[in-house]
């Protein structure tokens, strides 16, 4: 049975999943959700996700929600190799405490900008908005020092979801990382290292970024 990913291509988490699959030579039938419709909303959707977030992956009948639940099932149902999410359990301790970063703080520093610029139609991001961001960035700058990667020096899952959500800060919504050459530094590394990072990440984040052009512009 086919792999369905209910999706939003702007979406962080949603681009994270599709890096994810592509590093593992997966195909999921994409069925996009449109949360300006609130299609996220509907009782057909409610059905298969009572909290109705986006992505959603069903996988012959199973049905599982959060990018970082959905990635780490991937990689342990059809995964080659752990080189992702080892089985080492202070490794994966260091990838799943980076998880919870990017649940944490860096998507929701993103969220708080994101949700009122988009949806709410504000025309400025208030600066305590742009500062919590940054402190995020600040723990992003310890967690690299001497380190190529967010837990080591081979990208792993870690990297795949929090550089979606970073590059979104950066690019998007125009919260430099002038000030923290570790965090830029990764930025580039992941671009150029991590296959299919163009494929997956770039045009989604495009997207993106026009929708926070024709606010602040």
């Amino acid at each position: 049975m086919p792999l369905d990913l209910y999706c939003v291509d702007p979406s962080p988490p949603t681009r994270a999943v599709y890096l994810c699959l592509k590093i593992l030579g997966l195909e999921a039938n994409k069925k996009p959700i449109s949360l300006f419709k609130r299609e996220h909303l509907t009782p057909e959707y409610l059905k298969i996700n009572p909290q109705h977030t986006v992505p959603t992956l069903v996988d012959d009948g199973f049905v599982i929600w959060d990018s970082h639940a959905i990635c780490t099932y991937l990689i342990g149902k059809y995964g080659k190799d752990d080189s992702l999410y080892p089985k080492d359990l202070q490794k994966r301790a260091i990838i799943d405490q980076r998880l919870h970063f990017d649940t944490g703080m860096l998507f929701t520093s993103l969220f708080q900008i994101a949700y009122p610029l988009i949806f709410l139609k504000c025309k400025e991001i208030p600066k305590e908005k742009q500062q919590r961001a940054r402190d995020a960035y600040a723990m992003l700058e310890k967690f690299l020092d001497g380190n190529d990667y967010l837990a080591g020096n081979n990208y792993t899952l870690a990297d795949i979801c929090c550089v979606s959500t970073t590059t979104t800060l950066v690019e998007a919504f125009r919260v430099h990382a002038d000030d923290f050459p570790n965090v830029k530094a990764w930025i580039q590394r992941c671009k150029d290292n991590i296959p299919g990072y163009q494929e997956t990440i770039q045009p989604g984040l495009n997207i993106y970024k026009g929708l926070v052009d024709a606010e602040l512009n």
